[in-house]
């Protein structure tokens, strides 16, 4: 008999995916003590939750003062948010790893094929140095999955990642990169390749090591440096188990687990899914121990194809905080 966490994994329509988003809410306005008292405080319970735009969704900063879980359980992992000294870090736990695993893994797959064609190589210092990463994590995996042996991470060790990339340029071996922003940029001042076959995820975060600059203007610095056509990104965070990409120009497209919903910057609890330009709701039905209905701090704009990541929120730090004190 097929459990909810398989059915999860091979939703058939978008009806499918109502059904079980619906009974997903169900399920975590019983279990989940932080997400039914937030649903109370809003006016929102089981018997006024009859489709998808009145599910409601938890501000992701509750991740940072609340432990958001769904049971009672003891967690096999946890992962933190990442964040420069001193900063709140959001703070996710994992009831099964197996599930982040199958989530992770699947959500590549539908984008980009089977990680065993890939090597994969890493420049994530910042993501090394700190603790409980899921993207570390994420990357851990993915290269599990490659088993390639050149698959590696690289900190400030630049010379040997482009001797390393030079060496799989010549083998015509399908390669990708992940990259944290300014990591990225401090390579490409030092080296520069011509490796169209190259996949360049750009993580986004500056982490106060360079000057913010618009992403047209760091794609265009990036395709440069690696001579790719485009730069890909994956939006993901630690307060999730799944991963929408972007295969260029920063619009992002999800697994069918998972949707990027907008709503309106004046209404936070608009959630018609109507607006051209909004704030970010994302749902991901793979985060069934926690919260699968995470209201972001993030703006996007609509186009035909996917999502378009313009950003934080300003004052994105005070947003649904006063909203309810367990």
């Amino acid at each position: 008999m097929e459990t909810l966490t398989d059915h999860i994994f091979h939703l058939s329509s978008e009806a499918d995916f109502e059904a079980t988003a619906l009974l997903v809410f169900e399920l975590q306005y019983e279990n989940n003590t932080v997400y039914r008292t937030y649903c109370q405080h809003i006016g929102k319970s089981k018997g006024n939750v009859r489709n998808l735009s009145e599910i409601p969704f938890l501000p992701i900063s509750f991740f940072k003062t609340h432990d958001v879980k769904t049971g009672d359980f003891e967690p096999e992992l946890i992962f933190r948010s990442s964040g420069t000294t001193g900063m709140e870090r959001s703070r996710h736990l994992i009831k099964d790893a197996a599930l982040y695993r199958k989530s992770l893994i699947e959500s590549f797959r539908h984008f980009y094929g089977n990680p065993s064609d890939y090597v994969f190589l890493a420049l994530l210092p910042n993501y090394i140095e700190q603790k409980n990463s899921s993207l570390i994590y994420m990357m851990e995996e993915l290269m599990r999955e490659s088993g390639a042996k050149e698959n590696g991470y690289y900190l400030y060790n630049h010379k040997d990642m482009y001797q390393k990339l030079i060496q799989l340029r010549d083998n015509q071996q399908k390669t990708i990169l992940w990259g944290v922003t300014f990591a990225l940029l401090d390579f490409a001042e030092q080296y520069t390749i011509n490796f169209p076959q190259l996949i360049v995820f750009e993580t986004g975060g500056m982490k106060g090591r360079r000057k913010e600059m618009v992403k047209e203007e760091l794609y265009d610095i990036l395709r440069k440096a690696f001579g790719v056509a485009d730069i890909h990104s994956e939006y993901g965070m630690c307060e999730l188990l799944s991963q929408a990409y972007s295969k260029g120009g920063n619009i992002f497209s999800t697994p069918p687990w998972m949707q990027l919903r907008l709503r309106s910057e004046k209404d936070p609890f608009d959630g018609s899914n109507q607006m051209a330009t909004g704030v970010i709701n994302i749902i991901d039905l793979a985060n069934l121990h926690s919260c699968a209905f995470i209201a972001t701090e993030d703006l996007g704009r609509r186009h035909p194809n996917g999502i378009e990541i313009l950003g934080r929120m300003d004052h994105s730090q005070t947003r649904g905080c006063s909203l309810m004190v367990l």
